[in-house]
């Protein structure tokens, strides 16, 4: 359902909470404002604009750091007074450098079950998988997940072979974290492209173990 700008219900200071997560694996990477002209101008850019409270200023993420936002969809919630933005992010959404903005946890609330917490790939990509196969089950609307499993395999395919030439264009470079950020897009629609197949990581590793012996 498409709801006009005009119908979303901005607060008494003219803003509209934004949750921005990422498109591919729906980590919350942070939560900021908009305004009207912010969000208008997000909507046109097709990258996030937000109006910062401390600044009293429009300012345009990434815009001296390099590690912009490019948006897939803006999707309000139910009431039209809240704002989940899905994004592909350019580099870490935090100042501080990491992934997501949410990396701290309050003492004693227990360990999180977010795929991002391990620095093993084997975990990461472990965890990722059972994420997109769940997706693949519940198709959740407005995930990035369930519009390529709506679209189906040709879909899938044709994502895997865009990001399969961009990582291989990020390395003919020398920016190596621009070669990490399309490897893992590569990575992840090489993921959504096993669960389509009922491929699973089970077998890939059989495969090489049997290929060593």
């Amino acid at each position: 359902m498409m709801i006009p700008i005009e119908e979303l219900k901005f607060d008494e200071h003219g803003l509209i909470p934004a949750v921005v997560q990422d498109a591919h694996t729906r980590q919350v990477l942070t939560l900021a404002y908009m305004n009207d002209e912010s969000l208008k101008k997000t909507l046109e850019t097709r990258e996030t604009w937000f109006w910062s409270r401390s600044r009293g200023s429009l300012w345009h993420k990434g815009e001296t750091s390099g590690n912009t936002q490019q948006v897939v969809a803006v999707m309000p919630d139910c009431d039209g007074d809240a704002l989940t933005i899905l994004v592909k992010p350019n580099g870490p959404a935090c100042h501080t450098g990491a992934p997501s903005c949410f990396h701290n946890e309050i003492d004693g609330a227990g360990p999180s079950l977010d795929v991002q917490d391990s620095d093993d790939l084997g975990t990461v990509l472990s965890g990722l998988y059972a994420l997109i196969a769940t997706r693949k089950l519940e198709r959740p609307a407005g995930s990035y997940t369930t519009y390529l499993f709506d679209e189906g395999l040709d879909k899938i395919l044709k994502k895997f072979g865009e990001e399969a030439a961009e990582t291989i264009i990020a390395a003919k470079n020398e920016d190596l974290e621009a070669l990490a950020n399309e490897a893992a897009d590569l990575l992840y629609h090489l993921l959504v492209l096993f669960v389509e197949r009922g491929l699973t990581l089970d077998e890939v590793s059989e495969t090489f173990v049997n290929r060593g012996k």
